[in-house]
């Protein structure tokens, strides 16, 4: 099961939301707006309450998205997977065995069939659909592609999660600490 059955996949951007996110029974989360010198700190604080980080690679600062930043986040930190949107740095993901997520931003029709070309290159475990509140898009994606998806950007509301799911989303991804909150006891 993806996740261990977490609908929910916290997504902090600052050590008090960390600090916060601690606390809830959530097993999986997400870093975004971090800094390299503090990837080190931050994933070891996370292992240490036995909870597993996805790191966006794309939104640490002093860090290049490339193969050679996903090789050393890799072997550095061993985190439990990263997010990009940079297929290169998918594929090394998926070849030192991390959880390899994939973003696809919903732009608009060409936005979209580039995105499918992309995923057919670099197979990731899974595509973190942008923004998820648009539930057909994330049914067609599942359909199109086979890959378990996350939805992720603009997700407001629990029937925003909800309906996610409902249209195939494994998870939703969500800053919103309110929403951590209410589906806590479900992690």
């Amino acid at each position: 099961m993806a996740f261990q059955g977490q609908t929910v996949l916290p997504a902090v951007r600052g050590m008090k939301q960390l600090e916060r996110l601690l606390e809830l029974p959530y097993e999986y989360l997400v870093l975004l707006d971090t800094h390299i010198g503090q990837v080190r700190p931050i994933v070891e604080l996370i292992r240490s309450r036995g909870k597993k980080a996805l790191l966006h690679v794309d939104l640490i600062e002093g860090l290049k998205n490339d193969e050679a930043a996903a090789e050393f986040l890799c072997q550095a930190f061993k985190p439990a997977g990263l997010i990009s949107t940079r297929a290169s740095v998918v594929a090394k993901t998926k070849q030192n065995g991390l959880i390899a997520i994939q973003r696809l931003f919903l732009l608009d029709t060409s936005a979209v069939e580039k995105g499918y070309k992309l995923l057919e290159r670099s197979k990731p475990d899974y595509i973190e659909v942008m923004p998820g509140v648009l539930p057909f898009m994330i049914a067609e994606v599942r359909e199109r592609t086979g890959i378990p998806i996350i939805a992720g950007g603009l997700i407001r509301s629990g029937a925003d999660v909800e309906q996610a799911v409902a249209a195939g989303a494994e998870a939703v991804t969500t800053t919103d600490m309110a929403l951590w909150k209410h589906f806590a006891g479900r992690a």
